[in-house]
């Protein structure tokens, strides 16, 4: 067995790491075998390959977290660096898109499943992946709270708005799947997220404007967004995201402009209190 796949078996056995991560660890692997080996001067090849090749330097520094772990597992002293990026503006929805978005009126079956996963992601901020796993078990009526699995399996509590609950009653009274499971198929299986993103990106057209980068995703980053301008705490908004290290949700404040912070001040100012 080589030493990448016994890696990867410990990180799923020992560790309970989600598929995902299994599926990154094994990308990133392959994209070094592709350009160089495990060894300093053979990473230094992967990365020069790699960026010759048009792989962004993004993507490679979210191989490297990858990668170094392995070298940690391993025993090797040297690691890789990660290359300097310069600082991108999130992709979010414009107050007119989602203001289209919350006006549309679903007709299908198939509609309204989109219709309430877009309002789900924009009122809670959750992933994709926590979205398309949500069962009816885990969503707790009374106290406007659900229980999503995030990122290295890891539960935890996300509350959603009163409008919100209204939306997520009336749709549950369709039926559920043998798999009780909020978003499910015609068959009672989950929703893929591939098809997620191709019938929002379909939708966008629909309604007259370009689906941004990331489509799905930038519905999660217009939440976080919206939640910093009308004056929300970084360190809650880490804990809704399921943000391991608040230095990851500090890069939303990027997308906060001074009039959003001045109007947040406004509100909080000791003197207009008085």
């Amino acid at each position: 067995m080589e030493d990448t796949d016994l890696f990867i078996k410990e990180r799923k056995y020992l560790m309970n790491v989600t598929p995902a991560t299994v599926d990154f660890y094994n990308n990133a692997f392959k994209s070094v075998s592709k350009f160089g080996d495990f060894s300093e001067d053979g990473l230094k090849r992967w990365v020069i390959g790699a960026r010759d090749s048009g792989v962004s330097p993004r993507s490679i520094n979210t191989w490297t977290t990858g990668i170094n772990a392995y070298l940690k597992w391993k025993g090797e002293v040297y690691r890789v660096k990660k290359l300097k990026c310069t600082n991108r503006v999130l992709p979010i929805y414009s107050g007119e898109h989602l203001e289209k978005l919350l006006k549309w009126k679903p007709e299908s079956p198939n509609e309204r499943r989109l219709q309430l996963l877009v309002l789900l992601i924009l009122d809670t901020g959750v992933r994709i992946n926590e979205a398309t796993t949500l069962k009816w078990e885990s969503v707790d009526f009374d106290n406007c709270v659900i229980k999503v699995r995030g990122k290295g399996d890891k539960e935890r509590l996300v509350p959603f708005s009163s409008e919100l609950r209204k939306k997520l009653w009336l749709y549950s009274k369709n039926g559920t799947s043998p798999l009780q499971l909020v978003f499910e198929t015609r068959e009672g299986t989950g929703f893929m997220r591939r098809n997620a993103r191709r019938d929002l990106c379909m939708l966008c057209k629909k309604l007259g404007f370009p689906a941004p980068p990331r489509a799905v995703h930038a519905l999660r980053h217009t939440f976080a967004v919206n939640f910093l301008k009308g004056g929300g705490n970084l360190y809650y908004l880490a804990r809704i995201l399921g943000h391991a290290s608040v230095k990851t949700t500090e890069g939303y404040l990027k997308s906060v402009a001074m009039e959003d912070l001045q109007k947040a001040s406004e509100r909080v100012s000791i003197l207009n209190r008085r």
